[in-house]
């Protein structure tokens, strides 16, 4: 009897759980939409896929079947192009998946989506519950993009690109370099100085005449001199070409701004070394660049403080208050400031400002490479380019570095965080890396491997070829080989790019393409090094503050 009530229940609960189940299935055929449960491109999901190939395979997979007749009008991917792209359609699975192909080869480093709108039908005419979305950027072509040639002429090539922008873009009325190719009038102090030192290394390879630059660099002295606004000596960091008058860089920041000044004095200092001749023209290129060099007063700027601020305003005063601190770009600074004949910094202000007592050294190990000053993991490479654009850091040491060991260890560890490259972006390798201030996809950042964005900058890998040359010439062959038609042009290779997400900055900027062309020079024949070093008041400032050299 047990036994028999015990098998009459067992059926009626089995009996209620298959009506129920039905009941469950009702309820989903039921239901007005079904749904899109993945989609997967290359064997991978996410909402941006890059790296993919150029004829990808692409799944999805339904909660039901789908109406195999409304496959062509609802899946689709586009791109750029104005030709449609072409697809196959293979159902398996009973019809719920589709596999996808594309009858022709998609164009490398592009961004494409793919898409599957609600006109998609399931086998019993439910609509798709909401459009679907993926976007995805292919890989890079390996083929060469230019005939390959020696290193020599490669180098030659990408100088003479580079230098275009100093010269056929210069400002007309002031000689003076734009911030950037869409800057019109506005000109940019620090800029200008990179622009003066590639003038020179533009004459030394022949690119121009030696009159022709000489005259270029007088037009810029004389235009500094008789027009442009001056603060105690220093120049603001936006310049109108055409008038002289201040640009602010920013609400505050309409007076001058110090550490700009000194890349171009430093400019104008080599310059007035090269053009040494007793010619009328260039003793009065010399006597100009003296005049202006003397007036600046760097002793000013520490506003009776031993350090050395990086902004003063008429308006403003010293409201900004940023005292200039290391370790960044702006040794150059300190050293001008205690070189200087007429407003010279005494060495306390260096030791106790710039090196804040040793806080700026670091010591510790990234990558197996020791970095002497900085933040961790070094920083943004244009720390190691701006202020060695002159000064020669392959002796220079002083109580605090070792500098050529600073300059070769954190581009290292700047190339060896893209190698290991820790956020898995596409593109980085032992060929395609560098980390520092440039253009980003949605503005401006001093990208490095703490600020990441999937962004390259060759200025930061070409202009560190004096330091490393071998890694900087496999970037350099690297990206005009296979990477040419995608990120030079006009004036050299364009400011950015990320091969992760099919980006690349349209524009060319005066503070990374002036590096590139200063750099290679020096590595080719320690040109600006050796004309910035001849001056005797440099070279005072460096023993000033304890350096050999």
């Amino acid at each position: 009897m047990g036994r028999f009530l015990y098998s009459t229940s067992f059926l009626i609960m089995l009996t209620m759980l298959f009506v129920s189940c039905s009941k469950g299935d009702d309820m989903v055929k039921s239901s007005p939409v079904f749904s899109c449960k993945n989609i997967v491109i290359d064997g991978r999901y996410g909402a941006h896929i890059a790296g993919v190939p150029l004829k990808p395979i692409i799944t999805a997979t339904f909660d039901d079947k789908v109406n195999i007749g409304t496959l062509k009008t609802a899946i689709s991917v586009s791109g750029p192009a104005q030709k449609p792209i072409e697809l196959i359609f293979t159902p398996t699975n009973q019809d719920s998946t589709v596999q996808i192909q594309l009858v022709d080869a998609l164009n490398s480093i592009t961004n494409y989506v793919f898409s599957i709108n609600t006109s998609l039908k399931s086998a019993d005419n439910r609509s798709l519950s909401g459009d679907y979305t993926i976007q995805f950027t292919t890989i890079i072509d390996t083929l060469d993009k230019r005939p390959r040639i020696s290193d020599d002429q490669l180098m030659d090539t990408i100088q003479r690109q580079t230098f275009s922008y100093f010269w056929e873009f210069a400002h007309p009325v002031s000689g003076m370099i734009r911030e950037r190719n869409t800057s019109g009038d506005l000109v940019t102090t620090g800029g200008t100085g990179f622009g003066i030192m590639a003038i020179v290394a533009a004459v030394h390879r022949g690119f121009i005449s030696r009159e022709d630059g000489l005259n270029r660099i007088i037009t810029i002295a004389d235009f500094l001199e008789q027009k442009t606004t001056r603060y105690h000596g220093a120049f603001a960091h936006w310049i109108d070409g055409a008038t002289g008058a201040t640009i602010p860089f920013s609400s505050k920041d309409d007076g001058g701004d110090l550490v700009e000044t000194s890349f171009l004095i430093a400019g104008l200092l080599c310059a007035a070394e090269y053009f040494d001749r007793s010619e009328t023209t260039e003793q009065h290129l010399r006597e100009t660049v003296q005049r202006l060099w003397h007036d600046v007063e760097w002793d000013w700027y520490t506003n009776g403080k031993n350090v050395l601020y990086w902004h003063w305003s008429p308006k403003y005063n010293w409201e900004i208050n940023l005292p200039i601190k290391g370790w960044n770009e702006a040794l150059i600074t300190y050293i001008l400031a205690a070189a200087s004949p007429t407003h010279g910094i005494q060495p306390e202000v260096y030791h106790q400002g710039w090196a804040s007592g040793g806080q700026m050294k670091n010591g510790n190990s990234y990558y197996n490479y020791t970095l002497p000053l900085g933040p961790a993991l070094g920083g943004p490479l244009f720390f190691e380019h701006y202020s060695f654009l002159g000064i020669n850091p392959m002796k220079l040491q002083d109580q605090y570095a070792d500098y050529r060991l600073q300059t070769v260890n954190h581009t290292l560890i700047n190339r060896g965080y893209c190698i290991r490259n820790p956020q898995n972006y596409y593109g980085y390798s032992d060929k395609c890396w560098g980390l520092t201030a440039s253009d980003t996809r949605n503005g401006y950042t001093a990208h490095s491997p703490t600020n990441d964005k999937a962004v390259i900058t060759p200025s930061a890998a070409l202009s560190s070829l004096p330091f490393t040359p071998d890694e900087s010439l496999k970037a350099m062959r690297f990206f005009y080989y296979k990477l040419g038609d995608f990120i030079f042009g006009k004036y050299g290779f364009y400011d950015a790019f990320s091969l992760h997400y099919g980006w690349k900055s349209n524009t060319w900027l005066a503070i990374d393409q002036g590096p590139i062309m200063i750099m290679i020079e020096n590595y080719r024949s320690g040109l600006i090094w050796e004309y910035t070093m001849r001056n005797k008041d440099i070279r005072n400032g460096l023993d000033k503050l304890g350096f050999t050299y």
